[in-house]
């Protein structure tokens, strides 16, 4: 009863910020109006605030940004033993560089390295938690671009990506986590400089706990929906996650922008109804993906499970299996890939809601921004097939959905699933399976969740593998750029030619696109084409393990 309290009042607190936290978020997007500090940064990189871009302008200066950001934290990484506050810590390897610096900019934050004794306060703090704030209004201000296609009328721009990245990062994410970053050290989270503490556990050794500006990383990293932590063990560590209600403020977070956003969606669209249906649809697949994980980990199979009342092997007592499991279904939702449990210790049903979370391409809510387009795209597709099951022009919000939207449409949905499964075939195929913990459907259950997470940017893994080596971080890093920025270019190329169209007027076949009916529709066309996707797949590992 208490973990369904515990769900029950995140759901109560989330309604409850849509609307004024989604206001909120579209006056700072949508604002004519620029800051003193904000014109400040525009002359210093030389931007003109009031030149609106085309999709392929607006495209190339969001790879042009990612690009340099790259460049700059990798060489970041790789003369960390020469900058103040390296705590003594070498230069991080040239594979591990790549990967982290990949993993940051894609705000996927993967980390094949242990944070608290591979990165000196400064790394975290100039290089990797600055990523964590300009990779979430990335993906915010790509959302937006795209909602401006569908409000647009016969206009060839989609705003100013310099212009969106500003305003978000300074408007929303900055004041935001200057307040989050004090709730959690008045908490107990650590926030400071210091090199580390020598302490003496309860068996008589010593310890040398590291310390660190970890609040403040970890404010960023849960509402960016970024997910690297300070400490290996992520948020299970009580520097980072102290408490049962610091535990329930880190989820809340983590899903707050992505389920707010569709208020700005509808807000921009001149249709707040058309927020509410993808909203709707958000949290009919997250009230299901929390009930099936919580669910399974409550009644697990085997004799030691079913004798204590649930699986707890991998849970933090603190917390318990409900909370712990509603944590892994929030954080492989969104694209955060925070943890708070270990997840290769989930029974194998349990464990396999998580890799369904990623595959669905995290769109329940999915990440900052990343959510909102990758649903928009799956309505698109549903438009276009309920269009060709009654014989009707597909429409969305007045904008016709032809050859060209559906090719694009298409190529999103395909590019992420052909990078899972031809990164875990090539896996196998060279032998690098073999660093998995474990073989047979579970050792390949863990590869599948390494490319499906690298895939969709989230973050996470089942732990059970070994992945700082050269081919790992390399293969890894490659899927996790791909899965990453061509999603963001195709995204941009169907807002541009949204943008360009006329709208059209209502008739009697227009599909209304507000009512239950076409929630349903985008909800079970997300769930089969997933399961026509990934079934095999799933077949071969948690399924076939959690039906033996």
């Amino acid at each position: 009863m208490a973990g369904w309290l515990f769900v029950i009042t995140l759901v109560i607190a989330l309604v409850a910020v849509y609307r004024p936290f989604g206001d909120y978020l579209y006056r700072a997007i949508s604002g004519n109006r620029d800051l003193r500090g904000e014109r400040l940064i525009y002359r210093l990189v030389g931007v003109d605030a009031r030149a609106e871009q085309t999709w392929g302008v607006y495209a190339r200066s969001v790879l042009a940004f990612s690009a340099i950001s790259i460049l700059f934290l990798y060489l970041f990484l790789r003369v960390q033993d020469k900058l103040w506050l390296s705590l003594g810590f070498s230069a991080v390897p040239t594979h591990i560089a790549w990967n982290t610096a990949v993993s940051f900019v894609t705000n996927t934050n993967w980390q094949a390295y242990s944070g608290e004794s591979t990165m000196g306060h400064l790394v975290q703090m100039a290089g990797l938690a600055v990523q964590n704030f300009v990779s979430a209004a990335v993906g915010i201000a790509v959302a937006v671009a795209l909602v401006r296609g569908f409000a647009a009328r016969r206009t060839a721009t989609l705003g100013n990506f310099w212009v969106d990245l500003t305003r978000i990062t300074l408007r929303v994410l900055l004041p935001a986590c200057v307040l989050i970053t004090l709730v959690f050290m008045i908490a107990g989270m650590v926030q400071n400089l210091s090199g580390g503490t020598d302490v003496t556990t309860l068996t008589g050794a010593t310890q040398h706990i590291t310390g660190g500006p970890v609040a403040s990383q970890e404010a960023i990293k849960e509402l960016g929906t970024n997910g690297g932590g300070f400490y290996n063990v992520n948020s299970a560590h009580p520097f980072e996650n102290p408490t049962a209600w610091t535990n329930w403020l880190e989820i809340f977070l983590l899903l707050v922008i992505p389920f707010s956003l569709p208020r700005v969606f509808g807000r921009m669209v001149g249709q707040n109804r058309q927020g509410y249906a993808i909203v709707a649809v958000m949290a009919i697949l997250a009230i299901a993906s929390v009930a099936l994980t919580v669910g399974f980990e409550l009644h697990g199979a085997g004799t030691v499970p079913q004798a204590v009342g649930a699986a707890v092997e991998g849970k933090e007592v603190r917390f318990g299996v409900p909370d712990s499991a509603t944590f892994a279904a929030a954080t492989t939702l969104t694209s955060t890939g925070a943890v708070d449990s270990f997840h290769d210790s989930y029974t194998a049903l349990g464990g396999m809601m998580p890799i369904v979370d990623m595959m669905l391409g995290e769109v329940a809510p999915g990440g900052t921004g990343s959510g909102l387009y990758g649903l928009l795209v799956l309505a698109v597709i549903t438009v276009f097939v309920a269009g060709l099951m009654v014989g009707r022009t597909p429409e969305y919000l007045g904008k016709k959905i032809g050859a060209r939207e559906m090719k694009l449409a298409s190529l999103y949905f395909l590019v992420t699933p052909t990078l899972v499964l031809a990164g875990t075939a090539a896996a196998f195929a060279t032998g690098n399976n073999r660093t998995a913990l474990n073989v047979g459907p579970h050792g390949l259950s863990e590869v599948l969740y390494a490319f499906t997470s690298a895939g969709n940017n989230n973050g996470s893994a089942f732990a059970g593998i070994t992945v700082n080596t050269p081919w790992w971080d390399t293969a890894l890093g490659l899927v996790m750029l791909l899965g990453r920025f061509l999603p963001i270019v195709l995204v941009l190329a169907l807002a541009g030619s949204l943008a360009r169209q006329r709208p059209v007027p209502e008739s009697e076949g227009t599909l209304p696109t507000h009512q239950p009916l076409f929630v349903g529709m985008v909800a079970g066309v997300t769930v089969v084409l997933v399961a026509l996707t990934f079934l095999p797949a799933l077949a071969l590992g948690p399924l076939a393990e959690g039906l033996s």
